[in-house]
């Protein structure tokens, strides 16, 4: 016996979608007439479904005004959400239809930091190289709980543990010292000094920035690996500011506001520009701690995730952290 299916409550609740694409069409062109001639139906019938659409929702989606028409609050709202739905949807259907003469397509998902200091700065060549396909960036800061609907085809994150149908292989590991702005250090020179350093503004990834990208290491845990028997009121004694964005943290410095802690595959080129200066000769290395490519299982033997991984992995290997100069 087949078992009942509850009514869905999305679908239920939708309105026609003709009706919908009756208001789209005139909210874009601010005229029944004009919406009436674009999708080759009557004026009539874009009335009739513009007063369906509004008794379903329960409101006025638009003012009259002679032979023109403007949204009202509720509708602007409506809009925004229809249009891009129907954006969409077309642009899939295109895809679709093309078929084979489609580009090849990947989604490669990273942090927000990883995404603006690392791959924009690359992946310029990969494009070079490869033409003819396209690469679609999802930037999160949560890697444990993506939006429904996200599957990319690869990671880059420090999760080691992949998901299920995901295989991951190490790319960097950590290697850290503290960074700011050449006229920041200029203003400071005693930050040279761990004690000058400890005194300073400092810019710090905060405990939730960092339980979100699996990361482990902030201004307090940096001082103690430098000196374990370092006697120092952390929050009274210093100024720090904490935030969970890293790409905050970086402007700031570069606007010479205060000390950052600096992953090397991250700022290296900002401070091969000039744009930042390492701050003393102390650093830390981590090659416990990795950056993996995470790939979904299913994509190995897929010509532009091929491609892609190999421009990863030789691109990961100028890197001085990369893992496979580490053993």
């Amino acid at each position: 016996m087949a078992k009942h299916v509850e009514p869905d409550q999305i679908l239920v609740r939708m309105p026609s979608l003709r009706a919908v694409k009756s208001f789209v069409a005139a909210a874009k062109y601010q005229n029944f007439t004009r919406a009436a001639e674009a999708l080759c139906v009557t004026q009539a019938a874009i009335s009739r479904q513009i007063r369906e659409l509004e008794s379903h929702l329960g409101v006025t989606l638009f003012k009259r005004t002679g032979r023109a028409v403007e949204l009202t609050e509720a509708g602007i709202i409506f809009y925004d959400a229809a249009h891009l739905s129907f954006v969409n949807i077309a642009q899939a259907a295109q895809r679709i239809r093309n078929g084979g003469e489609q580009k090849h397509e990947l989604v490669i998902c990273c942090s927000p930091a990883f995404s603006a200091f690392w791959l924009a700065n690359r992946l310029w060549r990969f494009f070079s190289e490869h033409p003819d396909i396209n690469v679609n960036v999802v930037t999160t800061n949560n890697f444990l709980q993506m939006e429904t609907g996200v599957r990319p085809d690869i990671f880059i994150n420090k999760v080691s543990d992949p998901k299920e149908g995901y295989h991951s292989e190490p790319l960097f590991f950590d290697l850290i010292y503290p960074v700011c702005s050449p006229l920041y250090l200029e203003q400071h020179p005693e930050i040279n000094r761990l004690s000058g350093l400890l005194h300073t503004t400092l810019l710090n990834l905060s405990p939730y920035g960092r339980s979100q990208i699996a990361e482990h290491i902030d201004w307090r845990i940096w001082f103690n690996i430098q000196d374990s028997e370092l006697d120092f009121d952390f929050e009274s004694e210093s100024h720090v500011f904490n935030a969970n964005d890293y790409s905050m943290l970086i402007q700031m410095a570069l606007n010479h506001q205060g000390v950052s802690l600096g992953w090397h595959h991250l700022i290296s080129p900002m401070i091969e520009q000039g744009l930042l200066v390492k701050v003393g000769s102390l650093e830390t290395t981590f090659k416990e701690k990795k950056h993996f490519l995470t790939y979904e299982e299913s994509k190995q033997d897929n010509d532009a995730f091929c491609a892609f991984k190999d421009w990863l992995l030789d691109e990961a290997q100028k890197e001085q952290t990369w893992v496979g100069l580490s053993s």
